[in-house]
């Protein structure tokens, strides 16, 4: 994917003296005050930050924040605690600039925080006029939001058509080589874990990924569908059985390439789901009518660890249990180890994945952590994000 990216601009002194507007990912969680509870995302936005500064640049930043009314600033849409954050981090203010669209005032070796892009009407359906006025305020164009690369808004793609250069920030630089690394030109065997509660959400995932990988892994509900597809008993687990048809295609369309998806040959079970539910390893065959299935069996995992420790390439989506509680926990963990302990490229995304990757505390372990939900699922299932689409467009003059 050829793409021109910011790091190189830098290095050719291209950014001195220009006006450079960074289109970051700064939506981060906050609590009922207004208090940033998580701000992973605004960490991760720094480097580009600092690298415009060091490279002479005059700064512009900006981000989506929430779900605002697109003509309606409220006070809880505003991206002044994200300011704050990043003054702390920067070691520097940076100031908060409001009604910016017809014009911005900053020096080179400064940076301003442009407030909520989504405030501003147009925005989300991409109105050329807006994304014109927006590439009139900068010199250079950076994405460096991959979490919002698979949206085509004012922030994301037009200004990148009309800005005077368009290019990669480090973030968004990185998720590309990754991806590129995962899926377009893999270490074989390349083993995808896709998880989660339902076939229907992750269906298209599966089949774009069954023409390509040498291992598909399912987990948690999408596990059940595919063992009713295998013709083994779930009892009373979430699974979806108007898709077992689709779920059967998958499982053919790998055998048909001498590639398996690995169905569960034990499970571990309850009879409710709680926190506290006892929980029983039993055999796959043996379900019984009023079980719920809430993990993968220790004869599963060690199978599956096996498969993931002799792989070239993982990607990991969804958990492939209810890990939140212990006693379901145990599959998950060792698919966690198993990859922490695998000398294969890994890349994971999802926010139940973050979350088990932290819990395990594997995050060194991992080749690349994705930042992106809804982006990185997307890219897995084949798509071209329209983020990439204009970059690699602007790229090819």
């Amino acid at each position: 994917m050829h793409i021109l990216r910011f790091s190189d601009l830098c290095a050719q002194g291209q950014a001195r003296g220009q006006r450079v507007f960074i289109r970051a990912d700064l939506n981060v969680p906050q609590d009922d005050a207004g208090r940033i509870t998580e701000d992973t995302r605004i960490r991760a936005s720094v480097p580009c930050i600092q690298m415009a500064l060091e490279a002479g640049a005059a700064v512009m930043v900006t981000s989506h924040l929430g779900r605002p009314t697109e003509g309606e600033f409220k006070p809880e849409d505003s991206l002044a605690p994200v300011a704050q954050r990043l003054s702390e981090l920067l070691g520097r203010e940076v100031p908060l600039v409001a009604d910016w669209v017809d014009g911005v005032q900053v020096q080179p070796g400064q940076v301003v925080l442009l407030e909520n892009c989504r405030v501003n009407k147009g925005e989300k359906k991409n109105n050329p006029e807006l994304a014109k006025k927006m590439a009139q305020l900068c010199d250079i164009y950076v994405n460096d939001a991959f979490g919002t690369a698979h949206r085509a808004e004012g922030t994301t793609y037009g200004i990148a058509e009309y800005a005077k250069v368009a290019c990669a920030g480090p973030l968004l630089a990185a998720e590309i080589d990754a991806i590129q690394t995962a899926l377009a030109n893999p270490k074989r065997p390349l083993v995808a874990i896709v998880a989660g509660s339902k076939v229907s959400t992750k269906l298209t995932i599966l089949q774009s990924l069954s023409k390509n990988v040498d291992g598909l892994v399912v987990g948690g509900g999408i596990a059940n569908t595919f063992m009713l597809a295998a013709g083994l008993p779930i009892g009373k687990s979430l699974a979806e059985p108007d898709l077992v048809n689709e779920a059967k295609a998958v499982i053919a369309a790998m055998a048909a390439r001498g590639a398996e998806v690995p169905i569960p040959t034990d499970v571990v079970v309850a009879k409710a789901f709680a926190a506290d539910a006892p929980a029983t390893v039993k055999k796959a065959s043996e379900v019984a009518e009023d079980d719920l299935i809430l993990d993968i069996g220790p004869e599963t995992a060690a199978k599956l660890s096996a498969q993931l420790k002799a792989a070239g390439t993982i990607v990991w989506n969804g958990p492939v249990g209810v890990f939140e509680f212990d006693q379901f926990a145990g599959g998950t963990k060792a698919i966690a180890q198993a990859i922490a302990e695998s000398s294969a490229f890994s890349i994971a995304g999802g926010g139940d994945t973050l979350a088990a990757i932290a819990k395990y505390g594997i995050e060194k372990d991992v080749g690349y952590i994705s930042t992106g939900g809804g982006a990185f699922l997307e890219v897995l299932e084949g798509k071209t994000l329209p983020a990439f689409e204009i970059l690699q467009k602007r790229a090819a003059g």
